[in-house]
């Protein structure tokens, strides 16, 4: 076990995700930043939303940066689970931004003026791995996820960011340094046992923090994602 620092719940930011944050130690470490990863189908982006539509309902301005899907589909996608974004946009506690990736070179100054302006608290990057498409040069997509980093660290943000995995890759993240870059990993699983699909999740790392060292059986209700602490998945297919 890691040494347990920052336990106190004022050091936390709640997930918003039924049965998470007690694998969390109580929550986020205020101010880090998660790396969010695992296969197609897993619920990354529904966890993202229940993280920032949380956020909003704990009075904190928040901050959906998209490379993919437009903020029209990400909001009618959550309604479907009674999260009204549009209501929320009104009031000024989310703001989403669809970044064009073509134009990815001036991303870290448009998220950092972006911060400031909104002031928010929290931030979701949607996705690192859709990067991948736009920006063929490894090196300079490490830089990107590096400076991305060094300033949402520096302006305070708890953020999550998503990195889709193909599924037999066996690392972590699709460039080989977002997990060196966060300060907590989780990975969600979708994997076959017979004839049967599951899904898990495992928090691989919290930096400075104890966790949950174990994998944890996973559900998406009409309510958003539902952990199950209490309970331990089976590994067999990983």
């Amino acid at each position: 076990m890691p040494e347990k620092k920052e336990s106190g719940k004022e050091n936390r930011v709640s997930t918003g995700v039924p049965g998470l944050d007690e694998l969390l130690s109580g929550g986020i470490p205020k101010g880090s930043l998660t790396l969010l990863t695992g296969t197609c189908g897993t619920g990354k982006t529904l966890l993202a939303l229940q993280f920032i539509y949380n956020g909003a309902q704990e009075g904190e301005s928040s901050i959906y940066v998209t490379f993919e899907e437009t903020p029209e589909s990400l909001k009618a996608n959550a309604k479907i689970f009674g999260w009204d974004f549009e209501d929320l946009e009104r009031k000024g506690k989310v703001f989403f931004v669809k970044y064009d990736p073509y134009h990815v070179e001036d991303i870290i100054e448009m998220l950092e003026n972006a911060i400031r302006k909104t002031k928010a608290r929290r931030v979701v990057i949607d996705s690192i791995s859709a990067l991948g498409m736009y920006v063929r040069d490894v090196p300079e997509i490490r830089k990107i996820i590096f400076g991305l980093s060094t300033v949402l660290h520096r302006l305070g943000c708890t953020t999550l960011m998503l990195s889709e995995i193909l599924a037999e890759q066996k690392n972590l993240s699709r460039f080989g340094v977002e997990e060196f870059v966060a300060d907590g990993v989780i990975v969600l699983y979708y994997t076959r046992a017979d004839s049967q699909y599951s899904r898990s999740l495992a928090v691989w790392k919290l930096r400075g923090s104890d966790h949950s060292q174990k994998l944890h059986p996973y559900r998406i209700t009409h309510k958003g994602l539902v952990v199950y602490p209490n309970e331990e998945a089976y590994a067999g297919g990983l």
